[in-house]
């Protein structure tokens, strides 16, 4: 009897080896079989038009424009936190290998942790995501395997769920948020209707880019998606309208500064070479000054970091308001009005301008980890903005009324200090931005010079400093 218990055992030891040895087999099999459709497909893109036609800059300078980065934790020293560590800038630069975008044929099944933790020192590097114990098979991609698209750097997917939402709402909620009051009063309260309007376009077509992208998988950017409908020429006249609309938010930033700094020191002025300076003017021009230096940065990563910041101060300036409103009791008794048809037209591109973020959001979809909660991502985003939108312009029209200016900053008291707070916030948001939001149209131009003179600084400088000028001249000439 002890015999044959034993014989059995050899017998259940022996079925286990060579099942795990069948795995084993399997896993070779995946990866050379991954490896394989991973360099058809990069060398697909790259003979691809999409990574030929201009611009090629777009994917990388949208990126650093939009992505919030979070501290690594690499400091901890294991290997593991470090990888855990990652940022919002690397995780942005990504690729997606899914069973929804792809119909791939490599889907081999994953090993079981026990196994896999046996064979893993000389495997490749999977997911960080622990598998099922299970040995039934799966249909899941490895979404962090990492490519070269011919960008230079090795990709991957990284963003969770969590970093989606912040990155979408650092896009959307932006200073836009300042003007809300002043449309509440140009469109009065029947306006509003047109806010909540948008919202609900904006999510809905963010959906649609979403089944754009989904339906190539070399569709990488908005560009790429203009050429996919009207070729060459709707990729280079949708890349033009996108540039445009950053190079006018930078705008803004010089018009923000100079009204900002101007309701602080009203009394500044200066004569500079038979020209009179007023203080609105003389604040454009120092704000010209600082950020010059910024563009000509050709690694943004650090404001990359400190742009994160540009969250937390629209909820700073959203809290000053309420704080202005209730506890420093300026009140909400104005009234307001209903409809103001003659003035209409200006509340619908106000609020128009708080939803321009559907230039980024193919860049946020390809981050993300799991794919399939972008609609998720979407609708938080836009939930979180719309409240933000609404509860600001109901507070700052109830508050001043049809004294309301083109931003709430400039009516809040001046002796407050939660006054003082929100001034400051915004003024010190653009600074970090103006140089993210430039680049790049700043890129896009660059990469119309001859490759000779791309190897010298001197003419990409030349481009920025005549970049940053411009937007000060076309606030002068307004």
């Amino acid at each position: 009897m002890k015999n044959s218990v034993s014989d059995q055992s050899f017998y259940i030891e022996s079925e286990d080896d060579e099942e795990v040895e069948k795995l084993e087999y399997d896993r070779n099999e995946e990866d050379e079989g991954n490896e394989e459709f991973y360099a058809s497909f990069s060398s697909q893109r790259k003979n691809s038009s999409y990574a030929t036609q201009w611009p090629q800059s777009y994917r990388q300078s949208i990126d650093l424009y939009s992505s919030v980065p979070s501290p690594t934790i690499g400091f901890l020293g294991t290997p593991t936190l470090s990888r855990l560590g990652s940022s919002f800038l690397s995780s942005s630069l990504t690729r997606r290998f899914t069973p929804e975008s792809l119909n791939a044929p490599v889907k081999k099944p994953l090993l079981p942790p026990s196994v896999d933790d046996e064979i893993q020192p000389h495997k490749r590097t999977y997911s960080l995501a622990t598998p099922a114990p299970s040995r039934k098979p799966s249909v899941r991609f490895d979404e962090k395997v990492q490519v070269d698209h011919g960008h230079g750097i090795p990709l991957g997917r990284q963003s969770s769920y969590g970093q989606a939402v912040v990155n979408g709402i650092n896009v959307l909620c932006g200073v836009g948020i300042l003007s809300t009051p002043y449309a509440a009063k140009e469109g009065g309260w029947l306006g509003l209707i047109i806010l909540l309007t948008f919202a609900v376009l904006s999510f809905y077509t963010g959906l649609l880019l979403r089944q754009c992208l989904d339906s190539s998988p070399e569709l990488e950017t908005y560009p790429d998606i203009g050429q996919a409908a009207f070729g060459s020429t709707g990729r280079i006249a949708l890349s033009i309208i996108l540039y445009v609309e950053l190079y006018a938010s930078c705008v803004d930033y010089i018009i923000l500064e100079g009204d900002n700094l101007s309701s602080l020191f009203p009394n500044a002025h200066i004569n500079l070479g038979g020209f009179d300076l007023n203080s609105r003017r003389l604040f454009s021009l120092m704000t010209t000054l600082a950020v010059l230096p910024t563009v000509w940065l050709r690694d943004l990563s650090v404001l990359s970091y400190i742009s994160a910041g540009g969250v937390v101060a629209s909820f700073l300036v959203v809290f000053c308001l309420f704080w202005v409103g209730l506890v420093d009791q300026v009140g909400f008794q104005n009234k307001g009005t209903v409809l103001n048809l003659s003035t209409l037209p200006v509340a619908v591109g106000l609020y128009g301008f708080c939803y321009s973020g559907h230039a980024v959001f193919p860049n946020i979809y390809t981050s993300m980890a799991e794919p399939r909660k972008f609609s998720s991502v979407l609708l938080s985003c836009f939930g979180i903005c719309s409240l933000l939108y609404a509860g600001t312009a109901v507070m700052g029209y109830k508050m001043f009324g049809e004294a309301t200016e083109s931003q709430f900053t400039l009516n809040m008291p001046k002796d407050l200090v939660a006054s003082k707070i929100a001034v400051w916030a915004t003024i010190v948001n653009p600074f970090t931005k103006y140089a993210l939001t430039l680049s790049p149209v700043a890129m896009s131009l660059e990469e119309l010079l001859p490759p000779r003179h791309l190897k010298s600084h001197v003419y990409p400088m030349l481009i920025r400093t005549a970049l940053v000028v411009s937007t000060l001249l076309a606030w002068y000439c307004h």
